[in-house]
């Protein structure tokens, strides 16, 4: 590899690395899947050397990349099989802070299902407009809307009947 191409490459790497493991990780719910999902995208990006007119379209190769390594991924047998430990390590996807507050939304979204935690992390997260996350997810935009607004929906239940338990204990 040339110089010039080791630094495009090293550029790259810097810039979507961040990206690309949180979504990896609101999609796998798994911090040792989003490794493999990590390095099966950067891998990916280094054999087909793909070329990109602008990094808003770089950035959409490497989310809908991602999101293809995850579904593969979730689709092998042995992870259909097993049972998933859902641990949590500073850093990592959704929100940043302390306190019972932020552990307690970082649970309600991480017990979404795909179709709305997904959007979710993509609007919220990656601040794409519903327009784009329709197109990376290859959905109506109207669809995009309703799975944003019924995660929403799910993750104020979650809290507030965590707050409704919390009032009586």
């Amino acid at each position: 590899m040339k110089a010039k191409e080791k630094e495009r490459v090293l550029e790259c790497y810097q810039r979507h690395k961040d990206m690309i493991y949180k979504l990896a990780w609101a999609y796998c719910k798994d911090r040792y899947q989003a490794d493999d999902v990590f390095q099966e995208v950067f891998f990916k990006y280094l054999k087909h050397h793909p070329r990109f007119k602008t990094q808003e379209h770089e950035k959409a190769w490497f989310i809908r990349t991602t999101i293809n390594v995850c579904k593969n991924l979730l689709k092998n047998k042995w992870n259909r099989d097993m049972v998933q430990l859902q641990e949590w390590d500073e850093g990592q996807a959704f929100p940043r802070g302390t306190g019972d507050a932020f552990e307690e939304l970082k649970e309600a979204i991480l017990d979404l299902p795909d179709k709305y935690r997904i959007p979710i992390h993509l609007y919220y997260y990656e601040e794409y407009s519903v327009r784009e996350i329709a197109k990376l997810l290859h959905m109506n935009e109207s669809t995009i809307q309703t799975h944003l607004q019924r995660g929403r929906e799910k993750i104020k239940q979650v809290l507030e009947r965590s707050e409704d338990y919390d009032v009586g204990a």
